[in-house]
């Protein structure tokens, strides 16, 4: 047997499971739901008890910069093992939930030795297979699923435990060659700001990667791009008992805005795979002034000028039918295509790449229909790929994560950490 081989199974015999899944009962009983409805900065109290968490426990593991910084993000570094002039590589995960579904009250359940087919939920509902197909693949393993009532937290708290796992692995295993890992935790990225407060100066890294992807052997390579866009209409309030010829009903022309929109070609219904669309998802105000939120969703960030020109046109269009009515349109940049910024550094992805042929695993380059803090990080110079951890139907009150992958994900993480080391700087 060679050195090589022997060194790949002492990586997947190092990780401690048991370990690994306590760590995220713990983490998904946090409440961490991002608020979409305020200014502040975490969005939520829960992003930042959960980080004061995490920064104890790093400091028990002897990482002695271990800080929680004004803005409740939480930074480390496992320090260099193999005697350093090697790229510092960066893992990043996020501590909010999405707002899409309840996040409070999570009680997680475990499931040892999956013997397939529909799983009940406690609270009503089932897990089944039919719609989440991804069960066929994972008979015999380790799940995790809430009660029915609420999300799991997978998406990230799947990824923040891997990352806490891998840091106390390295730690306690200092035969693991590797440079220096920084180790960073952010707040609301599921609405938009995870990288709002980074300062790249303090990352200090040639690569980044966000373990937030779904499944195992994973690396997502691209993301849309993507612009937010009100559409505001703006009219006339009066007493409806004297509107006749006065009134300019804003609330109405925003109804005739959405459903004017194309339905059957550029929807979030309607589309898969690489194509892009325009999604109307927040509708509100009243007479006097109506807005309409949007968000415009291309792999190809020329089509959003497209898009944007097209409901400008018909907002336009929708505001000359009604004297008197005024629209005003925003476009609000916010992240671009992964795949831009990761061709400037190959080996961000080739190395991942590699890692997982190294552990005897297929790995499949994949495209994510949304975006990730790797979008805006590797926007701003820092390539950032984003890989599997174990995450399965994000968003809703069916999330499951696989504690088999989560485990994959740090062995993978060791691997590839081994193969930065080799490259001297």
């Amino acid at each position: 047997m060679t050195a090589e081989k022997k060194t790949h199974e002492r990586s997947v015999t190092l990780v401690n499971r048991d370990r690994l899944l306590e760590r995220f009962l713990r983490y998904v009983q946090i409440d961490t739901t991002a608020n979409p409805d305020t200014d502040q900065y975490p969005s939520s109290p829960g992003q930042r008890l959960l980080g004061s968490q995490l920064c104890k426990e790093l400091a028990a593991m002897s990482i002695t910069d271990a800080v929680q910084d004004d803005h409740a993000l939480v930074w480390g570094t496992v320090p260099a093992s193999d005697g350093g002039n090697s790229p510092t590589v960066a893992l990043v995960a996020h501590l909010d939930t999405s707002p899409e579904s309840p996040g409070a009250g999570v009680k997680p359940q475990v499931i040892d030795a999956y013997a397939g087919g529909d799983i009940p939920l406690p609270a009503g509902g089932q897990i089944s297979v039919a719609s989440s197909p991804s069960l066929l693949e994972l008979i015999g393993k380790t799940l995790v699923t809430t009660d029915g009532s609420t999300l799991l937290g997978g998406d990230d708290k799947a990824g923040v435990a891997i990352i806490m796992e891998l840091a106390q692995t390295l730690i306690e295993n200092p035969h693991l060659l590797h440079g220096p890992v920084r180790l960073l935790f952010t707040c609301d990225e599921e609405i938009g700001r995870g990288t709002d407060k980074i300062d790249l100066r303090q990352v200090d890294a040639m690569v980044a990667y966000t373990i937030d992807g779904g499944g195992s052997s994973m690396i997502d390579v691209e993301t849309f791009s993507a612009d937010a866009a009100t559409v505001r209409f703006i009219g006339h309030n009066i007493h409806p008992s004297i509107g006749k010829g006065r009134m300019v009903n804003a609330i109405r022309a925003a109804c005739d805005f959405v459903a004017a929109l194309p339905r059957e070609t550029c929807t979030p219904e309607t589309t898969e795979d690489r194509e892009g669309f325009i999604h109307a998802h927040s509708i509100g105000g009243g007479v006097g002034e109506a807005s309409v939120e949007m968000i415009l969703r291309s792999f190809d960030s020329e089509d959003l000028k497209r898009y944007t020109q097209q409901i400008e046109t018909l907002a336009n269009k929708i505001a000359d039918q009604t004297p008197g009515m005024k629209v005003e349109v925003s476009v609000r940049r916010q992240y671009r295509n992964l795949r831009e910024g990761l061709e400037e550094l190959p080996e961000s992805v080739s190395f991942a790449e590699e890692a997982f042929v190294r552990l005897g695993r297929t790995p499949s380059r994949m495209i994510i229909r949304g975006g990730t803090d790797g979008s805006q990080l590797t926007e701003k110079g820092l390539p950032t790929p984003n890989l599997s951890s174990g995450q399965h139907n994000i968003h809703a009150v069916t999330e499951f994560a696989c504690l088999d992958e989560m485990a994959e994900a740090v062995e993978h993480l060791i691997e590839m950490l081994s193969l930065w080391s080799k490259q001297k700087i």
